[in-house]
């Protein structure tokens, strides 16, 4: 009957061992994969800010619609007022 407890003691330290062992696995792993999502979240920041770059000089180069060019530097100035108003507060 002792001899039976202890299998089952060592039983259960084994499976204590082995899910630690999973779960300091599964923490890694998500760790990883934070660091990713923030890489592409980068990325796609980055992109975005490229293709608005990409807009405003395809508005103001040859054949470019100058009411686009406009209304793209109306949003931009009205960007610049809001940032500047919150600086201001």
């Amino acid at each position: 009957m002792l001899e039976d407890l202890r299998k089952q003691i060592e039983k259960l330290i084994a499976r204590y061992e082995a899910e630690k062992a999973e779960n300091q696995t599964l923490r890694d792993e998500l760790r990883a994969c934070k660091d990713a999502n923030q890489t592409y979240r980068k990325q796609i920041e980055d992109l975005l800010s490229e293709i608005e770059s990409r807009k405003l000089t395809d508005a103001f180069t040859a054949g470019g619609d100058p009411t686009a060019a406009k209304e793209k530097i109306d949003t931009l100035l009205r960007e610049i007022n809001k940032c500047i108003s919150w600086l201001e507060n």
